[in-house]
C-alpha cells in the first residue's frame, strides 16, 4: 500500500453495511489511526465534531450523505465517497475534485483516494475522477 500517514488522526467512518465499516476500521487501525468513528446513520454524527479525514458511504439507508459531505468540504476537511452507486459523479458535481472509491473497492484504492484527499486538502483541488 501507498505510504500515508495518518497516526494521531481523527477518522470518520460513515457506513451502514457493517462488513464494511468493520474492514474500513480495520484498513485505518493498520495505518496508526487510534481514533476511529464509526457511524451507520447521520444522526450519530455530530455535525461539528472536529474530524482529520472520513469516508462516506454516499447512501445510509436511502437518505444521502452529499449535505454532510458539503459541510466537510466547506470546512476543508478532506474525505472521500466509497458507493456502488454507478451515477456517483454526477450527483457529487457540487463537490469538485472530491475522490470516489467504488465498492467492492481495494484497500489500496482506498488509501490512494485518502491520499489525493489529503493532498487535494493542502495542495489546493484536483480531479475528481473515480479512484480504482
Amino acid at each position: 500500500m501507498q505510504d500515508i500517514s495518518l497516526k494521531g488522526l481523527r477518522v470518520l467512518i460513515l457506513e451502514d453495511e457493517i462488513l464494511i465499516a468493520l474492514d474500513l476500521e480495520q484498513i485505518f487501525r493498520d495505518l496508526g489511526v487510534e481514533d476511529v468513528i464509526v457511524a451507520r446513520n447521520l444522526d450519530d454524527v455530530d455535525a461539528e465534531a472536529a474530524f482529520d479525514v472520513a469516508v462516506l458511504d454516499l447512501m445510509l439507508a436511502g437518505r444521502s450523505t452529499v449535505e454532510f459531505a458539503s459541510v466537510l468540504f466547506a470546512k476543508g476537511v478532506p474525505f472521500v465517497f466509497a458507493t456502488g452507486r454507478s451515477d456517483a459523479a454526477q450527483l457529487l458535481a457540487s463537490l469538485p475534485d472530491v475522490p470516489i472509491v467504488d465498492k467492492p473497492f481495494s484497500n489500496e484504492a482506498l488509501v490512494r483516494a485518502i491520499a489525493k484527499a489529503m493532498t487535494r486538502g493542502r495542495e489546493g483541488a484536483s480531479d475528481s475522477a473515480p479512484v480504482s
